[in-house]
């Protein structure tokens, strides 16, 4: 893991000097967030081959087996113009990370999901603090399958790993390396072009736009076709009263 990140060099950017690696932790969203609570600034990374805690959004548990996926949080300090955007931003790194290291081409799924072909890969996870006034910090944490041992039963016929859309062994140093410098790289955008990361969300989530949807809103269940998202991020969705958006909540894709 080390020569793969002395090899990406610079291309890492703020996260070329503090990557600290655990054998097993409870949560690498933990271990930042509290890093990011004694006051250290953005940039440090927390990766860790096991979590015995791991969480996915909406507090569900991520399975998290040692030398099967790669579990890692990193520590920014966005502007709130650029934190409302950092989970959609994050997902177009991940996928750029992947294409990088292993020539496959994700697809996302608003807001947070990594897909490969119509199977789950991977997922992102922000957490933080960001007052009306004075610094504030998000742990964007990310987990990817690299084998199937990642798969718990309930989830393996919805999921899938790298090694098994390669049909070979991943390289996990050189995943984190390229997912780190593609964070990098769209974060650094996010502050000076939110409308190209946007644009380039779409593009990657292209695959999946189109499907029929379902959300709980206000009046109860709701179904329409996700179309796109908006200069907020916000999902687009088309139903049968109009057009709608989905700002937070779970949506589930039918």
């Amino acid at each position: 893991m080390a020569l793969a990140l002395a090899r990406a060099g610079a291309r890492l950017g703020l996260f070329a000097r503090r990557v600290q690696w655990h054998q097993t932790v409870g949560s690498t969203n933990d271990l930042a967030l509290a890093r990011a609570a004694a006051g250290e600034s953005e940039g440090a990374v927390v990766v860790a081959e096991c979590q015995l805690a791991g969480r996915g959004r909406l507090g569900r548990t991520w399975h998290s087996p040692s030398g099967s996926g790669l579990y890692a949080s990193v520590l920014l300090r966005p502007s709130p113009e650029v934190a409302a955007l950092l989970t959609l931003g994050a997902g177009v790194a991940i996928a750029d990370g992947l294409a990088a290291a292993t020539g496959l081409r994700p697809a996302l799924k608003w807001p947070n999901d990594i897909w490969i072909g119509l199977r789950k890969v991977g997922g992102i996870l922000a957490e933080g603090s960001l007052p009306a006034a004075g610094p504030g910090y998000v742990v964007l944490g990310f987990g990817l399958n690299l084998t199937r041992g990642a798969l718990p039963p309930d989830v393996a016929s919805r999921a899938t790993s790298l090694e098994e859309e390669l049909g070979r062994v991943v390289d996990r140093g050189d995943v984190l390396a390229e997912c780190l410098a593609a964070l990098a790289h769209r974060y650094a955008e996010l502050g000076r072009n939110p409308g190209g990361v946007l644009e380039a969300w779409r593009e990657a989530a292209s695959p999946l736009l189109g499907r029929r949807v379902e959300w709980d809103g206000p009046a109860g269940g709701q179904t329409g076709v996700a179309t796109g998202i908006d200069a907020q991020g916000a999902l687009q969705i088309q139903t049968g009263a109009g057009a709608m958006v989905v700002r937070a909540g779970e949506v589930r894709w039918l």
